[in-house]
């Protein structure tokens, strides 16, 4: 199975959240496709300390990377400006819901509300 993690899973881990450092180990004790993205890996080395930087840069390096690229792109724009609850979608999580769409991944997040209203399948912990 295909799994694009988000920043907030990678951000729990680094910080001992037990849901957090579960589910990432059974992810990767399971092999699955790890996926991260641009839009994560600057979100999550955009605060932190430096060990926990360190910390992230070592987990990043053990997924795939993946860009958005163009189609990711448009179906971010989509999904932001059709947003049937008024409200206009965050572009960060517009734009992974947009990479997992073209991988055919799920996101694994604890935040499901704002990929679960793009109809993105979650993965939650």
């Amino acid at each position: 199975m295909r799994y694009l993690l988000d920043t907030t899973l990678l951000l729990d881990y680094v910080h001992e959240h037990p849901g957090a450092i579960r589910l990432l180990g059974e992810l990767f004790s399971e092999w699955h496709e790890l996926y991260s993205c641009d839009v994560v890996v600057c979100e999550a080395l955009s605060g932190g300390s430096a060990v926990e930087r360190r910390a992230l840069r070592t987990l990043l390096d053990a997924l795939e990377y993946v860009a958005v690229d163009p189609a990711a792109a448009r179906w971010a724009a989509e999904s932001r400006r059709v947003a049937e609850d008024g409200r206009r979608r965050g572009l960060g999580d517009a734009l992974i819901a947009g990479v997992a769409v073209g991988l055919g991944a799920t996101v694994v997040s604890r935040d499901r509300p704002d990929f679960a209203r793009q109809g993105v399948p979650v993965r939650e912990y």
